[in-house]
């Protein structure tokens, strides 16, 4: 291997996608992202026959035709979405950074992207989970697979193979990083200014988790409800204009919260007639963000007696100016002694 690259590797990480919008590309990427114990912590031995012989059968039918609804000419929007993240972390990074995006699930994998930059010569990686908020379940599982990947493990029973793992660092949780927070504000204030009538409540929504990861230690429901509340200041809204709740419930445990589903259809009885609908957790947006509530959500407020023409869902930050600006600026910090080591080796020839 060639560590003489004076470059910084910058893994720009995801969950992932499926490849395409069809059962049979959905049954191997939810066999893997159902089969991560961080997401589901079910023991093995009752989990994977009810997996295997249940999910796997009937799941990835109706999950094909929700990705149809979202997908692009160019593929999956959370593919599309980051690849131009990751084009805009390196155009502001410059030369001295190679950004790469690396998924936990699916193509492109982080273990793909690693192997890259190992081939490369780059020994030194900054990894940036592009989940502001931890969870054991999003942020956790990068660290896994990171980690995997670098040191060459296969699986418990085998020993390390690499023979050589290279310098790792991994950017924080940035849920209260003001930069984030002003990126949200700008970017929600630009929204709600283009519509015909303002919203009169807003609604913020993050991904749920069941309630006793956050009792067994995850601290992910405090990190959303500072970064719900931050953004409430910047924005100036009353108690009254807003509201926090929790999408994406799967099983029949206890998830956080409330229930983004209640919530919206709940909405029309309470009065409100022209929601916005948020999710700062989401920097990229996906099917949780466009199918469940672009689509799902609409028709659960119409459920409720909404106007579905008056339903609004603000997308993602995305490839946002002030957001990648951010990142950039958070990476840079990270990357701290090592670009001044370059510019040093450089100076002395």
């Amino acid at each position: 291997m060639n560590v003489s690259d004076p470059r910084i590797g910058l893994l720009v990480a995801q969950l992932g996608t499926p490849d395409a919008p069809t059962a049979k590309a959905l049954r191997p990427y939810l066999k893997q992202f159902l089969s991560d114990m961080r997401v589901i912590d079910y023991s093995p031995f009752l989990w994977q026959p009810l997996l295997r012989g249940v999910i796997l059968l009937t799941r990835p039918r109706r999950s094909a035709r929700l990705y149809a609804r979202i997908w692009l000419k160019e593929g999956s929007p959370l593919l599309v979405y980051s690849q131009a993240q990751a084009a805009g972390l390196q155009a502001r990074l410059g030369a001295r950074f190679r950004v790469i995006l690396g998924m936990t699930y699916g193509n492109p994998s982080i273990a793909a992207a690693l192997d890259t930059l190992e081939q490369e010569g780059i020994d030194r990686i900054i990894v940036l989970p592009m989940f502001p908020q931890f969870s054991s379940t999003t942020t956790a599982s990068i660290y896994d697979a990171v980690y995997r990947a670098a040191a060459g493990r296969r699986c418990p029973l085998f020993h390390e193979r690499k023979r050589f793992v290279p310098t790792l660092r991994f950017i924080e949780p940035y849920y209260d990083h003001p930069g984030y927070i002003d990126a949200l504000r700008a970017h929600l204030t630009a929204q709600a200014q283009n519509l015909p009538q303002p919203p009169d409540k807003f609604v913020i929504t993050f991904h749920g988790i069941p309630r006793r990861y956050v009792a067994g230690g995850d601290p992910y429901r405090q990190q959303c409800e500072r970064t719900a509340q931050l953004l409430a200041r910047a924005m100036g809204w009353s108690d009254e204009q807003w509201l926090l709740c929790f999408q994406s419930r799967f099983g029949p445990e206890k998830w956080l919260e409330p229930y983004t589903q209640d919530v919206l259809t709940g909405l029309h009885q309470q009065g409100v007639m022209r929601p916005l609908v948020f999710s700062p957790g989401f920097v990229t947006d996906c099917l949780e963000t466009l199918d469940e509530l672009g689509n799902e959500g609409r028709e659960q407020f119409e459920q409720g007696g909404g106007h579905g023409a008056h339903y609004t869902l603000a997308p993602c930050l995305n490839a946002d100016e002030l957001f990648l600006d951010t990142l950039a600026e958070i990476v840079q910090s990270s990357a701290g002694g090592w670009v001044q080591a370059q510019a040093m080796r450089a100076a002395s020839g």
